[in-house]
């Protein structure tokens, strides 16, 4: 299967970097699948290393959007950096990472922040756009190399699984609590900013920081999570999307590196900017 390229609607949205507004909406709900949950807990450094993991784990995910025939390669090692992910659940169930309905849940929630953050960052789509976004989902999939058994048909099919995995299999696992645990308690001062200058700081830091987390994340999980959010907050976010989207015409017309991504704008110059 030939990767993505400059045609597509993926290399339009998913480098683009008003997306980034989501937060860490797809980290967070891949989190709360128990079984990813607990590889996350058994194996990762993600709690001594929260955002240099989150960092590495960034780039190889994007070069399998925008790696051009590079991108089954970098495929095939993100699938082999998990082999050996597999435990034991406490309910003594066990688990491996590349279980396909594990693998899957963690790339579905990658077209998710692409979908979300289209959507309500940049534009609205339409439903002939959803539908070949998803279709090039599964390309964007198959670059792993991992079966797709686990993968819905359609985008309709993709919406009811999407709809089932929210309401019956997530849950508020250890590892999705301590994820969003800042958005409640605040950002740990970094290493690098003087106490007395982070007292400052932090507070509109961790201000910002709770808005885009709590308010990028599903209904269903801010309930589970048990994380506040009002009707006023869902309003100000509201607001605070609608006034981004209609900036448009004028991120449009920003220099390329402000808008994208460096993977992004790698792949632009290498095989052309989509169309």
């Amino acid at each position: 299967m030939q990767p993505l390229g400059p045609t597509s609607l993926t290399w339009r949205f998913f480098g683009d970097n008003r997306t980034l507004l989501v937060g860490p909406r797809a980290g967070i709900l891949q989190l709360m699948l128990p079984e990813l949950g607990q590889g996350v807990l058994d194996h990762s450094v993600f709690f001594a290393d929260t955002f240099g993991r989150l960092m590495r784990s960034a780039g190889p995910i994007l070069n399998t959007v925008y790696g051009g025939s590079g991108a089954p390669s970098t495929g095939t090692t993100v699938r082999d950096y998990h082999r050996d992910i597999k435990g034991v659940m406490p309910d003594g169930t066990r688990y491996h990472a590349l279980d396909p309905d594990i693998y899957f849940w963690a790339h579905a929630t990658f077209f998710d922040h692409l979908m979300y953050g289209t959507e309500t960052f940049i534009r609205r789509l339409t439903e002939a756009e959803k539908n070949a976004l998803y279709e090039e989902s599964k390309t964007w999939y198959a670059m792993y190399g991992v079966s797709d058994r686990a993968v819905p048909e359609t985008w309709a099919d993709f919406q009811e699984y999407w709809h089932r995995m929210l309401t019956e299999r997530v849950t508020a696992h250890k590892s999705a609590r301590y994820s969003v645990g800042y958005a409640t308690k605040g950002l740990p001062r970094p290493k690098r900013i003087p106490a007395p200058v982070w007292r400052v700081l932090g507070a509109p830091a961790n201000a910002v920081a709770r808005f885009l987390t709590v308010g990028g994340l599903p209904p269903e999980t801010r309930r589970i999570l048990d994380l506040p959010w009002s009707p006023a907050d869902e309003r100000r976010y509201r607001t605070f999307a609608r006034t981004v989207r209609r900036f448009d015409g004028l991120w449009n017309v920003l220099p390329l590196p402000l808008r994208y991504t460096p993977h992004a704008r790698r792949a632009f110059t290498r095989d052309g900017t989509p169309r």
